[in-house]
């Protein structure tokens, strides 16, 4: 595991940026490695279903991204709202902790979250919203943050963006407005480097710190999957928004280590397997196998249960309220 993730600020206040830099050296937290490794589970099992034929629609796993949500989840209000996209499971576990709800979501059963209309992409729950339209939930959250705004409401809203979203007219026009009215507005950036099938730098002129930059807005870049450390370091980074010091655009490097959605990835495998060289899940096996090995039993039991569970249950029907 990488002790020294780092992380730096452009255009924040030298106070905040001073307590980013700060030098720290985490251990594991079992809550946090408990997380971690529902999300795992989840997303192996997830493929398992399609593979089988028993999830209705599409579906995009977040293997190896899981450590984003986790970080930032206890960062985050009751109150906030989060708005996720299509390769969303992990923001929704992280949040909800709810792996028996999804799973029937995904399949049709009862007591699925939106009683099986939703699918993979398209989830509502209290303050959680995704959905599969690229870039479309940054203009809704910049609504809500303006909503908490002019309500003198503590509250901020969080929108999860890819790299391949910057190519969204709907992005820029959201940043204009949160940077114009100092929204507290939270975009977290989760550039894995690949949109869909077409690598970043082959569509993208420039950076995203660049972009940001352009209105004005604070970039905060992520490198390294140590979750209490970055929880850490972006703390005050969260705060301020909240305060409103206006929005910001956190940006992690991370790495897809499944496919683009179920089975369709394009890359060779010697690509696949240097991805494969960053993945949070062995660097934390390796700073404790035995705390790792039982923690990791308990979950894929966990997911396996529930799997079991759900789909022993009848279809979920929609009823029109």
């Amino acid at each position: 595991m990488k002790t020294g993730t780092a992380v730096s600020v452009t255009g924040v206040d030298p106070e905040i940026d001073a307590g980013i830099d700060a030098g720290i050296d985490a251990g594991i937290d079992v809550d946090d490695l408990s997380s971690l490794l529902m999300i795992r589970h989840f997303e192996q099992t997830v493929l398992d279903l399609f593979a089988r034929g028993l999830l209705n629609g599409t579906t995009h796993t977040c293997l190896g991204q899981e450590y984003v949500p986790v970080a930032l989840g206890p960062l985050l209000d009751p109150g906030d709202f989060v708005f996720s996209n299509h390769r969303g499971h992990g923001h929704y576990l992280a949040r909800f902790d709810d792996p028996e709800g999804l799973l029937a979501e995904m399949t049709g059963r009862e007591g699925a979250v939106c009683s099986g209309v939703g699918g993979s992409q398209h989830i509502f729950r209290d303050t959680y919203l995704s959905t599969g339209v690229q870039g479309e939930s940054l203009p809704v959250a910049a609504g809500t943050a303006l909503w908490f705004r002019r309500t003198d409401r503590p509250g901020i809203a969080v929108a999860y963006i890819g790299d391949g979203t910057w190519g969204e007219g709907a992005v820029y026009e959201a940043l204009n407005l949160a940077a114009l009215w100092r929204l507290p507005l939270l975009v977290v950036v989760e550039n894995n480097g690949i949109a869909q099938t077409t690598p970043t730098a082959q569509a993208m002129a420039g950076d995203i710190a660049g972009r940001a930059a352009a209105f004005g807005i604070a970039h905060v870049p992520v490198t390294g999957s140590d979750v209490a450390a970055i929880r850490a370091r972006l703390a005050p980074v969260v705060e301020r928004t909240r305060a409103s010091g206006g929005p910001v655009v956190v940006e992690f490097a991370t790495h897809r280590l499944g496919p683009h959605s179920k089975g369709d990835d394009t890359r060779s495998a010697d690509e696949v397997a240097a991805e494969r060289e960053h993945d949070w899940h062995d660097a934390y096996r390796r700073r404790d196998p035995d705390l790792f090995a039982k923690v990791d039993d308990e979950q894929r039991k966990r997911i396996a249960d529930a799997a079991e569970r759900v789909l022993a249950r009848p279809a979920s029907v929609w009823e029109r309220s």
